[in-house]
């Protein structure tokens, strides 16, 4: 600094080395504060994908109370591939948008079992595509492997009041009861627009959000038919 001071500071050369200096300064800074906010970032994502795995088999907690409901409920959890093998690591730490992007045969299938007063219910993410970006979730089913428990929907960054309604319990609550084997095969979840859903298989879409609806649609009919061969073992 005592050279930039002893430069003619009408110079470009004063002014090309003062910016220098001072863009590594700025960036210095703001990787030490990023490194030191990273743990509580890491923390606060934890929590809540804690939590909306515990919404998804309608259990409500907050980030403060996320870790103790979720070591109450959730009682085991594993990795499968498509085929329903048990595969090694943890299935809370597989990022399922980087094995969305794998072909069907090397994704990492994470499932959480789940005890609810008594009942099993078998927890398994879903990751797609909307209008704008990335839509995931959690779907839960019960002891049947069959019957929708609940979901959790949440996107990148979808329409506000229209494909933004994924998040809404009006549109997730469409899915509880519903099923997705017709015998053994897999028909998932038809996302009908115009209203008049009806049966089973069907739920009302978004009004005005056609493509973010048939993007859930497809997200799940992907994701569960990657665990069609576990949801079949009974």
């Amino acid at each position: 600094m005592l050279i930039i001071k002893e430069m003619n500071k009408q110079g470009n050369t004063y002014t090309f080395i003062y910016s220098v200096v001072l863009v590594v300064i700025v960036a210095t800074l703001l990787a030490i504060i990023s490194l030191s906010l990273k743990p509580l970032q890491l923390k606060n994502i934890s929590n809540e994908k804690r939590q909306n795995i515990l919404s998804s088999v309608n259990i409500s907690s907050t980030a403060a109370e996320s870790i103790t409901l979720y070591n109450k409920y959730i009682t085991s959890s594993f990795i499968i591939n498509e085929k329903g093998e048990k595969l090694e690591g943890d299935a809370f730490k597989v990022d399922i948008a980087l094995e969305y992007k794998k072909p069907v045969s090397d994704r990492k299938l994470p499932v959480f079992v789940a005890d609810i007063e008594g009942k099993t219910k078998y927890v398994l993410p879903v990751y797609g595509a909307g209008l704008w970006g990335a839509i995931w979730g959690f779907v839960s089913f019960n002891e049947d492997k069959n019957t929708i428990c609940g979901t959790i929907f949440d996107h990148e960054s979808e329409t506000p009041g229209l494909g933004a309604k994924i998040t809404t319990a009006n549109f997730q609550n469409e899915f509880k009861n519903k099923k997705i084997f017709e015998n053994d095969d897999l028909k998932s979840i038809s996302v009908k627009k115009g209203g008049g859903a009806k049966g089973d298989y069907e739920v009302d879409a978004i009004s005005g959000a056609t493509i973010t609806s048939r993007g859930v649609q497809a997200m799940l009919a992907n994701y569960l038919s990657c665990y069609k061969q576990f949801l079949n073992s009974k």
